[in-house]
């Protein structure tokens, strides 16, 4: 079958692969429509085997993946419409979660190090210790991004030196690293067989491994981790032929696209002009602020990272970004660990039914605060509780909190480019709820917009894929007009003041609560408890709220 060549009523159609944090899914794009024609999607379990770590099976990531080809695939074929009428596919991941893998047998030398874990807080520590005034953005100029367990390659450095069976591959030379961009990559294009081991800048400016300038892996930050440069992928563009499937379902379709998520999430947005930016809802909520070709380096706690290189020779585009790690995860948790939710899609509802003089605040530092505080030793706090306040306040609360965490990175990148948004551009799961919505234009004071077509991560890299070399079936517009849904600030500016102080009084009362640990020992538990008696108090006091609401 021709792959470059289409007969189909749709025109040529585009492959996205979209390997998140909690699903993997495989959808297929008419290039010239931008539809959505079918997908499938397969959830992803993790594991926590300890506080503050968080897991992945890579094997289980990749079979996810090549279930939903399959499916999706069979999906076409129940439309009457040819597979072979797939030109390309891209992958957009979930960035930072680290894998390394045995070469010979293309087996994972150990689980993937979610982006969220925390392990690697002692090394971090002990770096900082070696730092003149510890300063967590020693590296910055080279890479971009603060010394942080978030990042690539503190959780490589971590399997380095605590993982045997990762040093004795390491020895034999037959270990590679990648973030799940290359695991995937790599595997559906060979594997043991020759698979392409690579990157792209979006996905390697995350590992604080490449330098923002130069976008290739930097020797100096190599030897400060002191991490092997033979086990890198190479960094390529964000938009060119990396190499071809070799799996039977779609053998000999060129891989042509690569973001990180929320990269690929900008892109899908149409953000590609200087001083345009978008905020992404899932389980985190990142916000990248696209600065053209200038490298910005913030003084307000935010990333620069790039925003995507649409080609080989073509320039790259930066962003200035901020990172939430709790956003959609503190709904779940009001769910699995308080269980005052039977389903997360509840809280809309629930929260429409009570006033809106609530004056409860949430702040969700489960392990701590990232953009713009970057605070490790940050827990969480619910301030304002009285004799009137039950479940559903909580839930509006965390909701609230997700806002103003917003809000935070907005302020942050307003000092940081003297530029104050006109509208904010929203996507993600968490989008389909309008009351989160109302409550982010209220406390932002800017109109929120949220395009119909909500698949804006997938199709980011969609279009990267469908517009390389030897491609090029997809026709990028800057200006095209997109359909969306627009909501307006409701609150006035002194109601919208109140709640933004209340917030940051609760950011204050929730720094300082986890002590700075001087253990090198990364295996065991590093993590403590808050002080008992508050934990003890709280705990109790939440379980008669959610013994209340179930009782009502």
């Amino acid at each position: 079958m021709n792959k470059n060549e289409s007969t189909s009523r749709y025109g040529p159609l585009v492959g996205a692969i979209d390997e998140g944090t909690s699903s993997a899914r495989f959808l297929v794009f008419a290039a010239d429509t931008a539809e959505v024609l079918t997908y499938h999607q397969v959830s992803i379990s993790q594991s926590c085997p300890k506080e503050g770590w968080v897991e992945q099976d890579p094997a289980e990531i990749l079979q996810a993946v090549r279930e939903c080809l399959n499916q999706t695939i069979f999906n076409l074929r129940q439309l009457t419409i040819d597979p072979s009428d797939i030109v390309a596919v891209g992958i957009t991941n979930q960035r930072e979660t680290t894998v390394v893998w045995d070469s010979i047998t293309g087996e994972p030398l150990y689980n993937a190090i979610v982006w969220m874990d925390m392990r690697t807080t002692s090394i971090v520590d002990d770096i900082l210790k070696k730092i003149r005034n510890q300063n967590k953005n020693y590296l910055k100029p080279l890479c971009g991004l603060p010394i942080s367990p978030y990042f690539s390659a503190l959780k490589l450095k971590w399997l380095l030196e605590n993982v045997p069976r990762v040093r004795e591959a390491l020895d034999q030379k037959r270990c590679l690293f990648g973030t799940i961009d290359s695991w995937l990559i790599w595997n559906l294009t060979g594997g043991t067989s020759f698979g392409v081991h690579a990157t792209d800048v979006t996905n390697a400016s995350r590992t604080m491994l490449m330098n923002i300038t130069t976008l290739k892996w930097d020797p100096t930050l190599l030897s400060f981790f002191n991490i092997p440069p033979e086990i890198l992928p190479e960094i390529r563009s964000s938009s060119e032929i990396y190499g071809y499937i070799q799996d039977d379902i779609l053998s000999g379709v060129p891989i042509s696209g690569c973001l990180g998520d929320q990269q690929s999430a900008l892109v899908g947005q149409m953000c590609l002009q200087k001083g345009h930016a978008k905020s992404t809802y899932g389980t985190g909520c990142f916000l990248l602020y696209n600065t053209g070709t200038a490298i910005v380096d913030s003084s307000h706690g935010l990333l620069t990272t790039v925003a995507y290189q649409l080609g080989p020779q073509a320039t790259p585009v930066y962003a200035l970004e901020g990172s939430v790690a709790i956003a959609g995860a503190v709904i779940q948790w009001l769910k699995d660990n308080l269980g005052i939710l039977s389903d997360v899609k509840e809280s809309e509802s629930l929260v429409e039914q009570i006033p809106t003089d609530n004056r409860v605040t949430f702040v969700p530092a489960f392990a701590g605060l990232y953009a713009p505080y970057w605070r490790k030793d940050a827990r969480s706090v619910i301030c304002g509780i009285t004799e009137d306040t039950n479940s559903t306040h909580i839930i509006k609360a965390a909701l609230q909190a997700i806002c103003f965490q917003t809000r935070d990175i907005l302020e942050a990148m307003k000092e940081d480019t003297g530029l104050i948004l006109s509208k904010l551009l929203v996507d993600g799961a968490m989008t389909t709820n309008n009351l989160l919505m109302q409550m982010q234009a209220d406390i932002c004071g800017i109109p929120v917009v949220r395009p119909l077509m909500c698949e804006t991560t997938a199709l980011g890299v969609a279009i990267a894929a469908g517009n390389a070399d030897g491609i090029r079936k997809w026709d990028v517009k800057i200006d095209a007009a997109v359909p969306s849904d627009t909501f307006l600030p409701s609150i006035t500016e002194n109601e919208r003041d109140i709640l933004y102080s209340q917030w940051k009084m609760a950011i204050d009362r929730s720094l300082g609560w986890e002590p700075v640990t001087d253990t090198n020992d990364d295996t065991k538990n590093i993590h403590k408890a808050t002080a008992p008696g508050i934990f003890v108090i709280s705990t109790i006091l939440l379980l008669m709220i959610a013994k209340y609401h179930s009782m009502l």
